[in-house]
């Protein structure tokens, strides 16, 4: 049965990587995964009862997958990555009629379990088209290795937020101090 689905907003879809990737996990000292999918489904506008199909395994592995194009080597091998994981879920356009008789566009998937993945690599497809493999990262912090879009104006971005910054910022000032009274 094809499931229809819209993209996962590009803010959501840094959050679901960095609350259920194995690797920001352990980098954050997060042992265990967030207990529930924070409402996946309402942003996929999928119907209340596809959530059974976001289940915390399914969740880590997508995540994990993700985080592998955010922390390619080069923008060439990031986009084989998302276009290998996009041509996997089978997914397709599609249009639904609304409510109110109005065409609403969508996207379908064939398996259940591919929505997600889909949705995810839509998102960040449509992100990369627009402004560029360059504008994604991985985290420039110490002990981080969170995702993050760079939606700054000189395309600079290199911390997942500005706490990692400050931490960055205040570790490297104590090393400049401590070196300067040795």
């Amino acid at each position: 049965m094809a499931v229809t689905f819209t993209e996962l907003p590009v803010e959501e879809l840094t959050k679901f990587v960095n609350a259920w990737g194995t690797l920001p996990c352990e980098a954050a000292g997060r042992c265990d995964p967030p207990p529930r999918s924070e409402g996946l489904a309402a942003y996929l506008d999928l119907l209340p009862n596809a959530d059974a199909q976001l289940t915390p395994g399914a969740l880590t592995r997508v995540a994990n997958r993700l985080h592998a194009i955010f922390s390619a080597e080069s923008s060439e091998a990031a986009a084989q990555q998302l276009t290998d994981l996009l041509l996997g879920t089978g997914v397709c356009p599609a249009l639904e009629v609304a409510a109110d008789g109005s065409p609403k566009a969508v996207w379908r998937v064939n398996d259940p379990d591919e929505v997600l993945v889909a949705a995810s690599g839509l998102a960040l497809r449509e992100y990369a088209a627009a402004h560029g493999f360059h504008r994604i990262g991985i985290c420039t912090g110490d002990h981080c290795v969170d995702v993050y879009v760079d939606r700054s104006p000189g395309g600079r971005r290199r911390f997942c937020s500005v706490t990692c910054q400050n931490r960055t910022r205040v570790a490297a000032f104590r090393r400049r101090r401590a070196a300067a009274a040795d």
